[in-house]
């Protein structure tokens, strides 16, 4: 169920730049993001950027510090629109709802995570209006992973002891195969 999703209409400018997708590793991911407080000419063509990453992933949400940019920001658009929410704070979450997520930042990996199925969260949109968005299921899993990146957390953090022992392992032999080393 959700409430308001903040209309969002990308601007036009002559120069959009697709960032590379910040991958497992990579500090900048474990880092705790900082409030933005960029003008509102920066925030939109940052906004209208991280929306062209995300759907040239393809994905359905992308967190700034996925693009290196340790900032309280994501955009998503879960078949319904894209929009942006700025410096969220998830504050009610209820149910329990376990699903196969990925995660740009853990590229062609997914594992069952249990999550809360019903998220709220507060924030502001690029126009620095205060938004609320909530949502079950697929807008609810948006809401915290997005949340979950802002705080410095990757979604593996979410797997229990054994399976992401497991994780760590597969994703250490992928690499090593694709660098030639097994």
């Amino acid at each position: 169920m959700r409430d308001v999703i903040p209309a969002y209409s990308p601007t036009t400018y002559t120069y959009m730049a697709i960032y590379p997708i910040r991958t497992f590793g990579d500090p900048v991911l474990r880092a705790t993001a900082v409030d933005v407080t960029d003008d509102a000419e920066s925030l939109h063509r940052l906004v209208d950027d991280m929306l062209e990453t995300m759907y040239e992933a393809p994905g359905v949400g992308l967190a700034g510090p996925q693009i290196g940019i340790s900032k309280r920001i994501f955009v998503a658009d879960i078949g319904e629109g894209p929009f942006a929410m700025v410096n969220p704070e998830l504050v009610e979450v209820s149910g329990s709802w376990t699903f196969d997520e990925g995660c740009l930042s853990v590229p062609g990996y997914y594992w069952p995570i249990k999550r809360p199925g019903y998220a709220k969260a507060k924030g502001y949109d690029i126009d620095g209006n205060p938004v609320e968005l909530e949502g079950d299921e697929l807008m609810g899993r948006v809401l915290q992973h997005e949340i979950d990146h802002l705080h410095g957390m990757l979604l593996i953090e979410r797997l229990s002891r054994r399976a992401k022992k497991q994780a760590l392992r597969d994703i250490r032999e992928d690499a090593m195969r694709s660098a030639g080393y097994a």
